[in-house]
């Protein structure tokens, strides 16, 4: 593609934070009607070149050109002045606004006599909401929204600016299905119109179904660009991380040894709505050194079972048995103390405490364990933060860095750091994978059977059928809170999965979840 039809570019941009080379001559356009999806590792540069063609960083060398021309992005206003609008990876939201409040915060519709339109600012949220197939009032508080619902917030604020270029960092992480559907309905619309599109996923097939270019960072560096047409899923893989696809799955037998998590005739209400069963009747037996996976789509009831497990919920029903024992169901508190442990699927508003160091975030969970006479050990507590720092291999510049200043992948591995710092016998993990790249994915699923080989129950949810069929040793399949399928490793296909998930029935399907 030419430089000349490219209506935003990065030409040679480089940046430099202290000693580290974020960017490394990068060469980057996107160019009207088309969408460009942008892939690459964690710490790859991808955030960091979004950043710098959004006006919230400046590139150390090189420059940024808007329909061919030298232009300087003094800020976001002034790039968003200038048709060119970010919908960030973190959620940028007020929880304790309004819908409208969010959409319309620093751009308010004037009334008159330095009033608010309260009235046009609504039929307009009502208006973009229905765009995005969303029936929600505009003066919910968005803190009260679930987090996909709170996903379309961030889209609908976006639209609303009309951008020429729109960049949408990981905008379906948390979407549904039926979701993400309607909101590659409206990036056809926008660039239709001609809107240029950058389109950032670790969803590696959904981003390339919505693709029409391809461009891959590696290291700060751009090094493959293609039409999306002719490539695959594989191809990016490779480019991505310098491997080959296969090799981003454990390799394991699994050595199992006594039933250690045990659920009898569980039933669980769904906390938005009591009257709904969020899990019907659910028996399972998960022994030691196995990894045992829960796949379903949004609403299943995937993500409440883990919670009541974790003693975040409390079942109407049944029994929750750690080697034969009741678990005594006083709290999440006493349930770690207990040995079972949650790493939640929401790590920003559940995983992390942002004003805390990793190594804070790290030790928080087990702190208890690092007290002697009634105080905290400091050299205790810092030994075992730089020992699991190492363990699960994140990348930082050391215990007293600040959380914000992690990728998305490197911040799941401190929650799961922190989760494993209590000790646990039962590791309970919802979508571990959700938001981070193929690269620090591997790692993950590496640290999940690490943690098996050690004994540990293992028992992660996903709504990744890839994740689904390579990584547990054993699958349940959940649909509106009830099994309807189980499978060992390599008895059931990826479209077999999808029926089996709506309902279908499949011969080598298990009954009874044991």
């Amino acid at each position: 593609m030419k430089a000349s039809t490219h209506v935003l570019r990065a030409c040679d941009v480089t940046k430099v934070y202290g000693g580290t080379h974020a960017l490394r001559g990068v060469d980057f356009g996107v160019a009207p009607g088309r969408v460009t999806a942008l892939f690459g590792e964690n710490g790859a540069g991808k955030s960091t070149l979004m950043k710098i063609l959004a006006g919230i960083e400046h590139p150390t060398t090189g420059h940024v050109e808007l329909d061919g021309a030298p232009t300087e992005l003094l800020s976001p206003r002034d790039a968003a002045d200038q048709g060119i609008s970010i919908i960030h990876q973190e959620l940028s939201l007020c929880p304790n606004l309004s819908i409208q409040d969010n959409l319309f915060l620093a751009r308010e519709i004037s009334g008159g006599f330095g009033s608010i339109d309260r009235s046009a600012q609504r039929a307009t949220t009502t208006a973009i909401l229905r765009r995005l197939e969303e029936n929600l009032d505009p003066d919910l508080l968005v803190g009260d929204l679930r987090l996909g619902q709170q996903q379309v917030v961030e889209i609908a604020r976006a639209l609303l600016q009309e951008a020429r270029v729109l960049i949408m960092d990981e905008p379906t992480s948390a979407l549904t299905a039926p979701e993400v559907e309607v909101l590659f309905r409206v990036i056809r619309e926008l660039t239709a119109s001609g809107v240029a599109v950058v389109y950032i996923s670790h969803h590696l097939d959904e981003a390339l179904e919505i693709a029409d270019d391809v461009v891959v960072l590696r290291d700060g560096q751009l090094v493959a660009t293609s039409n999306a047409a002719g490539v695959n899923i594989r191809w990016i893989v490779e480019q991505m991380v310098g491997r080959d696809q296969d090799s981003l799955f454990p390799d394991r037998v699994p050595v199992v040894g006594d039933e250690l998590l045990t659920l009898r005739g569980l039933v669980v209400a769904d906390p938005a709505n009591p009257d709904r069963l969020a899990i019907d009747d659910l028996s399972l037996t998960v022994r030691e050194g196995e990894i045992v996976g829960i796949y379903g789509l949004m609403g299943s009831g995937r993500t409440e079972l883990l919670e009541a497990l974790a003693g975040r919920i409390p079942p109407v029903s049944g029994e929750i048995l750690l080697s034969g024992v009741p678990l005594e169901d006083s709290g999440i508190r006493d349930h770690i103390d207990q040995g079972v442990i949650l790493v939640p699927g929401d790590r920003q508003r559940d995983g992390l405490v942002q004003t805390m160091s990793v190594g804070e975030n790290l030790s928080l969970a087990g702190l208890g364990t690092f007290v002697r006479r009634l105080f905290v050990s400091r050299e205790r507590e810092r030994s075992a933060v730089e020992r699991m720092i190492s363990d699960v291999t994140v990348k930082t510049s050391g215990a007293g860095a600040s959380i914000g200043s992690l990728s998305g992948g490197n911040q799941q591995k401190v929650v799961i750091g922190k989760a494993l710092l209590t000790d646990p016998r039962v590791l309970l993990l919802d979508e571990p994978s959700r938001g981070v790249d193929v690269g620090a994915k591997a790692d993950i699923f590496e640290l999940m059977a690490a943690q098996a080989r050690r004994g540990l129950a293992v028992v992660f949810t996903t709504s990744d059928a890839e994740e689904a069929l390579h990584i547990p040793d054993r699958l349940l399949v959940l649909a509106r809170g009830v099994v309807v399928g189980e499978f060992r490793r390599g008895e059931i296909t990826r479209e077999e999965l999808m029926s089996v998930s709506d309902g279908a029935a499949i011969d080598t399907a298990g009954g009874d979840a044991r």
